[in-house]
């Protein structure tokens, strides 16, 4: 039995790409400014007020990691 397939690729003009491009860059730029102000706020606070939150330092990165993906 044989199986066929045909793919197609639609290249979009210069203009919807380069917007498309723009937007990506404004988006990775929103989420690495939500993940330096997470971590900054978090480096700022004592190890009591961390634990407090029920965070540790180690914990930090990975917490400011998922705030800036969830944007």
């Amino acid at each position: 039995m044989a199986f066929a397939s045909d793919t197609r690729t639609i290249a979009l003009p210069l203009g919807n790409r380069f917007s498309a491009w723009v937007a990506q860059v404004q988006a990775a730029r929103a989420k690495r400014k939500v993940y330096n102000i997470t971590f900054n706020e978090l480096s700022a606070l004592s190890n009591a007020e961390l634990a407090d939150i029920g965070l540790n330092r180690s914990m930090i990165k990975s917490v400011a990691r998922s705030a800036a993906d969830n944007i």
